[in-house]
This record gives C-alpha cells, structure tokens and sequence, in this order.
C-alpha cells in the first residue's frame, strides 16, 4: 500500500476509536484528501464530508471565509485556512477538519508566496486548531502529493496529541 493509504488507513483507525468525523477543505488538493480517506474500506464510520473551494467565491459561500479576510491575507495563508477549517466544522457534522490551500504550479506565485507555498489548518470541533505553512519542492504533482501526505499527518498528529 502506499504510504498515502498508510496514513489513511492509520487516521480512519483512529477516528473510529475516538469516534468522531472528519470533514476537509480543499483548495489546490482538489479533493485528494478526500479521496485517500474515502478509498479506506469502511471510511463511511467516519469521514463525514469534503469540501472543494477552489475559487475565493467558494470559500466565502461553502465555508463562511469572511471577504475581508481575503482581501487582507489572500487564499493562501494562515488566517484563510484557519477559517476553511472552522468552517468546515460549522457546516459539518463533523469532530475534526483540514483545510488546504496553495500555489501548487506552475504558475500563480506572488511576492512573498513561490510556486509550492501550501497553508494548512487542522482544527478540532470545540478545540485545539494549528496552522503550518510549508513550502514544497518538484512539479505540480509534487506539490499536491506533499500537500496532501502533510496535511493526513497534521491529522494523526492532532488526534494522537488530544
């Protein structure tokens, strides 16, 4: 299995001991964390939903990110992410979230924010919530598989640490 399996498999494990539901918001990902956990034999024990938000209109109208927000910090940075993930809560019926977004390549960087900047945000229902923001080296597909294998191990690591 690859370790994309690895992690998923450990993490929907791991949910169901602790009985709770996952819900992801992805940007640049584009549903690949969804994915990984919905491709687990029996992922219906736990993850609850996936949203995909490319665009800033879908983070403001599926995930309640505030417009100033967006316009102070862009789509790629903490203070985004950290509100895709509340928001991935607050509608959800879901424990605990992820949320994503980056300039995976080969266009679309910024000054200050390179090809391969990725946010992320781990957030617990009532709780703990942590954000990182990484930079990740390769092609686009690169970027996305690191973000993705990141984004699975903040999850067990936040769930391991609670």
């Amino acid at each position: 299995m690859s370790e994309l399996g690895d992690l998923s498999e450990k993490l929907g494990k791991l949910l169901l001991v602790q009985k709770k539901f996952i819900a992801v918001a992805e940007s640049c990902t584009g549903g690949w964390v969804a994915k990984c956990l919905t491709d687990v034999a029996g992922s219906s024990g736990w993850f609850e939903r996936g949203f995909v938000s490319y665009s800033n209109a879908a983070k403001q109208e599926m995930l309640g990110v505030p417009a100033a927000t967006l316009e102070a910090h862009g789509a790629v940075s903490e203070p985004t992410v950290l509100a895709m993930a509340e928001g991935a809560l607050q509608h959800s019926h879901a424990g605990v979230a992820v949320a994503i977004s980056g300039i995976a390549g080969p266009g679309g960087a910024v000054p200050g924010k390179p090809v391969g900047t990725v946010c992320m945000a781990w957030c617990e229902a009532g709780g703990r919530s942590r954000v990182e923001t990484r930079q990740f080296a390769g092609d686009r597909a690169a970027v996305r598989r690191q973000a993705v294998q990141h984004a699975l191990g903040g999850l067990l690591e936040l769930l391991q640490d609670g």
